[in-house]
């Protein structure tokens, strides 16, 4: 973790959509990049449920329906998967909750829940100010603040230190309440603390840390309970321990648990008998304590004054979340003004970055022309940009284009929540963009394991292993090809990718590519198609499903888009692999990393780029990008290079966010395309029947075929003569080893579509090597041969269940 001194806040300045009014006790929780608050305080309770996108900077009010529980404050609010556990809290002044409330996130459907009662005892009072902890199938619920007077306008506080287990019902429902009896000496009682769970990764128990709290007085204490063998214990901790403190926040990353705001006592305010009429003081210390090794770490003081606001100013009520590496912090209260016996409250959004970013994944290739690649990787949550580097055997060039294009970075600052903040890559070098959130599968693919000398008259797919091969008889033309797993390469196709639409509200169009070294000269562009069914008992889908898709910026191509109809979810991968015969081998040459010398492509603030240059290093240096605390390189004092046709270039990316320039990924290698060959079909879908799981395999009985097309390749690179299209199927070798596909040939002809049949689809191979799919190939050739090929895989997803004629019976 950074010096306290290098802590970098950021202030998220520009909002768009409608900002909730500023409050107190609100709670908060994460679903992937959605920060959810609900409840709070300031001139009446909140009863609207709000939702921020981190990625997007867009607050937005869904539209929710069902048993909408009434606004509360100073509740529990937890969240397992995409449904959240709303318990208890104020709901009126001196009137407090005991009512369980569901909200199923994924169709904002909110339910109310009646737990079963404990079987001896009973179920938890109405309070505010407890703790709600979820882990597992279990809520934990501790302490909190009950009115002993039936009468709402005259409260007679009482301080709560029962514990009570609740176990939910998978997916969605509760079964009930249970009082566990738990040893050792149990915590004093107190509201308005924090409890977190914690287990240490491959050993340990989980345990739950209750820290601070009030109970007349604010507390510092730190308690811990096994929540295996239900024994509390007050653990030993080293370092300073934070000022006793209510209404604070405890937020867990990694291992550690990091403790914000909060009220804490006056100077010379005696701790154990501190008066009730004294004005509050809030706080802005950060702390933050290892769990692992029980030892506190001060990162902000409460001595330390900020005088130029660059970190949030004192509050307590907050709400705190965790996204990633990432902590947000929104509201809460800064103060309490006796004469105007009102409440002073924050309305600022602020995060820090607690750490560097891992690592992302390998750059993976979208499309390969003769001189520039489409790349991406995997997206990594709460970054700023990504720093996209590479380098090539070929000697590194004067280049001849202007570097006055580039504008000058130095001492660049990326706000990711600015709007139009894009990039800081300079013009020459392009990005795709896209706002969305984008969720990645890897893809294990295939490249060709032997490749023997095939004449102009014979396929790419052409009998490899004759011993792999099927029987002509049954399936016209089928060939078969053994191919191994895809160590890499160099694409050449188009690519679609295309958003499908969540009541989250969170756009997801999922796409990922695969990409790594490969001696042979080998091109696959993959993408994933799901058909989803609007059946709910396995009945076939008859005609193709048409996509309703949520409107936002998605900067993908033209040339690489799929349609937007025909198709319910598209995925897209891509892996190189050329199945020309005609191409000539340029095997890359092994050279350790150690003594390769990296060139930036630029900083990209997308998970894509579109390369077609890269930038020059002063001779005998190696690269001199940093990010964060330190300088950005000055491109414009760099020169340039093109890519070169037929050239093999290796690629490595980092994460940057506030605290720096994250570690690289692993290395990958593609090749630039050599002129002349067609490129792959695009716009492949797949219409007319969903198959359906039954006992891990798939039942065709009552499938009459697919309809499987296609669209001509962007560049055809003269007269395309024909297609074809192969179907991976199932192989004794490939159940021994599932990285190896063997495909056989289901069509070769001029049309841009052919039907699968039903036999055919019986052969087929399910991968599971990322999600359940069925494995298609399409290439087109020209008169110089073959191109690059589009892999699809066709998702086969949802739970294992009958075919329909099961069903029936």
């Amino acid at each position: 973790m950074a010096a306290p001194s290098l802590l970098n806040w950021r202030r998220v300045s520009s909002f768009t959509g409608p900002v909730p009014r500023a409050r107190h006790g609100h709670r908060a929780v994460a679903i992937r990049e959605l920060m959810i608050i609900f409840g709070g305080g300031n001139e009446g309770i909140a009863d609207e449920l709000h939702v921020y996108n981190t990625v997007t900077n867009q607050w937005f009010l869904p539209a929710v329906r069902g048993d909408i529980p009434p606004g509360c404050a100073a509740h529990g609010f937890v969240c397992d998967g995409t449904r959240i556990l709303v318990f208890g809290g104020m709901v009126e002044y001196g009137r407090y909750s005991n009512e369980l409330y569901e909200l199923q996130a994924s169709r904002w459907l909110w339910k109310k829940v009646k737990p079963h009662p404990p079987s001896s005892g009973l179920p938890p009072c109405p309070r505010l100010g407890h703790s709600f902890s979820l882990y597992g199938n279990k809520c934990y619920l501790f302490g909190g603040l009950a009115n002993e007077s039936e009468d709402s306008n005259n409260n007679v506080p009482r301080y709560l230190n029962d514990f009570y287990e609740l176990e939910l019902q998978h997916g969605s429902g509760v079964v009930g309440w249970s009082i566990p009896v738990t040893k050792g000496i149990v915590p004093s009682p107190r509201e308005s603390h924090t409890a977190v769970i914690y287990c240490k990764k491959d050993s340990g128990s989980p345990k739950m840390y209750v820290f601070g709290g009030m109970c007349g007085a604010r507390l510092d204490d730190l308690w811990q309970l096994d929540l295996e063998t239900m024994s509390w214990s007050k653990p030993e901790t080293k370092g300073t321990v934070p000022l006793p403190r209510s209404l604070h926040t405890a937020s867990v990353i990694g291992n550690k648990m990091y403790i914000f705001g909060g009220w804490v006592p006056h100077k010379g305010e005696n701790i154990e008998t501190s008066p009730h009429d004294c004005e509050w003081r809030c706080t802005s210390s950060f702390s933050y304590l290892n769990l692992d090794t029980a030892e506190w770490t001060t990162l902000v003081s409460d001595s330390q004054e900020d005088k130029k606001n660059s970190r949030p100013r004192p509050r307590a009520g907050h709400c705190a979340v965790a996204i990633g590496t990432r902590l947000y912090f929104w509201s809460g209260r800064d103060g309490y003004k006796k004469a105007l016996n009102s409440q002073v409250c924050c309305k600022d959004l602020w995060y820090l970055d607690t750490e560097k970013p891992p690592a992302p994944s390998q750059v993976q290739l979208i499309k390969a022309t003769t001189n520039s690649f489409h790349v991406k990787w995997d997206e990594v949550p709460t970054v700023e940009g990504y720093l996209l580097q590479l380098n090539t055997d070929l000697p590194h060039q004067t280049a001849s284009s202007d570097s006055s294009l580039a504008p000058n970075l130095q001492g660049v600052r990326m706000d990711p929540h600015r709007p139009g903040s894009n990039s800081t890559v300079p013009n020459s070098i392009s990005d795709t963009t896209n706002s969305a959130k984008t969720e990645h599968t890897p893809m294990k693919g295939t490249s060709v394991k032997n490749r023997p000398d095939l004449k102009a008259s014979t396929d790419f797919n052409a009998a490899l292993h004759p011993s792999m091969a099927t029987n002509t008889s049954n399936h016209n033309s089928c060939v078969v090809d053994m191919l191994r797993k895809n160590e890499g390469p160099h694409t050449s196709a188009n690519i679609g990718v295309l958003s499908s639409c969540l009541d989250l509200r969170t756009v997801i169009p999922e796409t990922s590519v695969s990409s790594s070294v490969s001696s042979a000269q080998t091109m696959v562009t993959q993408q994933t198609i799901k058909t989803e069914s609007s059946s709910t008992n396995g009945a076939v889908v008859k005609d193709e499903t048409s996509l309703t898709t949520f409107s936002t910026k998605s900067e993908v191509d033209d040339t690489c888009a799929l349609p937007a109809t025909k198709i319910s979810r598209v995925e897209t991968q891509a892996t190189a692999m050329s199945f020309s015969k005609e191409t000539p081998s340029n095997p890359v040459a092994t050279v350790k990393a150690g003594e390769r010398q990296w060139c930036d492509v630029g900083i990209f603030k997308n998970n894509t780029a579109l390369v077609s240059q890269f930038y020059l290093l002063p001779k005998g240096k190696q690269s001199i990008s940093k990010i964060g605390n330190a300088d950005v390189p000055d491109y414009s004092l760099l020169k340039k290079q093109d890519l070169v046709p037929g050239t093999g270039y290796r690629f490595r990316v980092a994460a940057i966010n506030g605290c720096g320039i994250g570690p690289f990924s692993k290395i990958s290698e593609f090749k630039t395309c050599i002129p002349g060959f067609p490129g792959a079909p695009s716009a492949v879908r797949i219409s007319k029947v969903l198959p359906l799981f039954r006992e891990e395999k798939i039942c065709f009985q009552n499938v009459e075929g697919i309809h499987l097309s296609w669209e001509p390749p962007t560049s055809p690179s003269g007269n395309i003569l024909e297609y074809s299209a192969y179907l991976a199927i199932r192989t004794a070798q490939i159940q021994d080893n599932p990285s190896q596909l063997v495909f056989m040939r289901i069509y070769c002809g001029l049309k841009t579509s052919c039907i699968v049949t039903a036999g055919q689809l019986a052969n087929a191979h399910i991968d599971y090597t990322s999600r359940p799919a069925i494995v298609f190939r399409i290439s087109a050739k020209n008169e110089k041969g073959y191109g690059p090929a589009t892999q699809v895989r066709w998702l086969q997803e949802g739970k294992k269940h009958l075919n329909r004629t099961q069903v029936l019976k």
